[in-house]
Parts: C-alpha cells; structure tokens; sequence
C-alpha cells in the first residue's frame, strides 16, 4: 500500500505516465531493501551464506568487507582500535555513500525505513493531525551522545537499542524487547512526530547525512519551469522543505539542485511529478531546462 494509490496525491502522474513510471522508484527501494534483507537472513535460515553479519558489520562472499562507519566511529571512542577488515569496510562504505548519497542508505537499505513508510500513510488516512516538536537538529545531538556514552561505558551504545538490528535479530531469535523497540518507532511516528524517527530521531541518519554532504548523486529540478505548483512532491516527500529552493529558485540563479544532506534520494518526486519536473543527475548539473515558450514568445509556464 501507498499514498499514491490512497489519495488524489499522485494521480495526476498515473494518469499521464502510467502505474509503473510513477511507482517505478518507490518499488525498486522495495526490492532493495527487502533484497538486503533477505541476504543477510537467508544464511541463518537456510545454509547459505552469501553474506555473513548484519548491516552494522558484514562479509560478502568471504571477501567483501562492510562496517557502519558511525558503529566504527563509537568503537573508537571506547578506547579499542579496530581490526584491519572494519577499517577497510569502513572505508568502503563511506567512499560509496560520499559519492551516492550519504541518507540514500534510509531509503535504500535500512530495513525500518517500510515500517515508518506505513506509519506516515497510516497517519494520513487516520487524518492524524499536529504532534509534538522536536527539532531536527536532535538527532545530531543523539548522535554526539551515543559516542560520549560509548566512551564512558566501553560499549557500542547504539547497539544497545538500534531497531536496525533489533529488527534483524527478532527475524532470527524472536524476542519480546526487539519487536518493542521496533513497535515503539512506529508508534512514535504514527501518533506522536509524523516522520519523526527518521527525521528527528535517529542518529544513523544523521551519521550518513554528515557522510553525503558533498555527495555527487543529486536530485534536481531540471524542468522546474513545467511545474504546475499540483505540491504533490512536497506531500510526499520525507523531508519537503528541501524541495523550495531547488524547485522555486529562492534567489536569481538559485541552483536546481537539491543540495541539502537531509535528502534520501529516495526518488518519490520524481515518481509522483505528473511533468517529469524532477530527475537524479550530479550536483553539477546546475542547468535547468529553459520554460517551454508560446507562440507569442512568452513562457506557456510561470513558476
């Protein structure tokens, strides 16, 4: 289920490009996370084992080592120097993140992410209005914490509570406390911040934002002069006030690209933008396309 199909939000690109363009990323973020997923619990379960470990530290095929930098990041505030494969899995994974998209790991991989999916389409067809604030900038201060309070107690602090792997470790164990913590985030969500774990909470996210802060995969505005001001991609967009600028051009020459590390590239404006206002490209493609002109020579679009 999704908000596409619920409400009038998206129907205007199902109409002009059909039920598979406008779903087209929303369903390849499905399967890759669920493929992830499976991956890592189809060895315990059946014998086979492409990959050994979890999203925190992982081998794949014997030879391919993955390590959380910001799981590194608390190990080395415990005082214990890591072994040579999480430093080289570390580094791997913060070069691929610093090119793609430091949050594209939110929408792409993490496994909770579905989970605050539905909350936040749960929430608006309840009509789930208001909540309480918090500001985004918690999850930063969550994050420095986690890294005092691994100093402090000689532990991976985060580990303690991730519903990352908590998710993953009640999939394989069961386990009242791991489908706690999971509830818990979706509840948070559904009635108390509307997209609140993800946006304001989780210092994961907040961790990889840092990582993709000059990050090359960007999603811009290219034919933002198409746009018809419908606000479908703000309705849908995890983080909507990245889009004004980008899409509206807050000043002479403001660039089409949506430069904020808060970004998931995620590609929902893209699949619900009925004029195909939105595409990913490089943060270097600073052009957007010029407005469609009329036969009086005036632009058929104003924005």
């Amino acid at each position: 289920m999704n908000v596409l199909q619920q409400t009038s939000v998206g129907r205007d690109a199902i109409e002009s490009k059909g039920w598979w363009k406008s779903h087209q990323w929303l369903l390849l973020r499905r399967g890759s996370q669920l493929g992830l997923l499976l991956l890592f619990l189809i060895g315990p379960w059946a014998g086979i084992w492409i990959v050994k470990g979890n999203l925190t530290s992982s081998l794949t095929l014997g030879v391919l080592p993955l390590t959380d930098p910001y799981v590194l990041l608390q190990s080395l505030t415990t005082g214990h120097w890591p072994v040579a494969t999480a430093l080289t899995g570390a580094g791997i994974v913060l070069v691929f993140y610093a090119l793609m998209g430091g949050r594209a790991y939110c929408s792409w991989v993490c496994p909770v992410n579905p989970i605050t999916d539905f909350a936040a389409w749960l929430r608006q067809r309840l009509g789930i209005r208001g909540g309480a604030h918090l500001s985004r900038g918690t999850r930063y201060w969550i994050l420095a914490m986690t890294l005092v309070v691994s100093g402090i107690t000689g532990t991976v602090a985060w580990e303690w509570i991730n519903p990352v792997t908590l998710l993953h470790r009640g999939l394989l164990f069961g386990g009242g406390l791991a489908w706690a913590v999971v509830l818990s985030v979706f509840l948070f969500d559904l009635f108390v911040i509307q997209r609140g774990w993800c946006g304001r909470v989780c210092p994961v996210g907040a961790a990889y934002s840092l990582i993709g802060l000059k990050s090359v995969l960007r999603v811009t505005a290219q034919n933002r002069s198409a746009c018809n001001d419908c606000a479908d991609c703000y309705a849908v967009c995890p983080e909507p006030t990245i889009l004004k600028v980008p899409l509206k051009g807050g000043s002479v020459g403001a660039s089409p690209v949506v430069l904020s590390p808060n970004c998931t590239n995620c590609g929902r404006c893209i699949d619900v933008c009925s004029k195909d206002v939105f595409v990913f490209s490089s943060r270097f493609n600073t052009v957007s396309r010029p407005p469609k002109n009329n036969g009086a020579g005036k632009s058929s679009q104003s924005i």
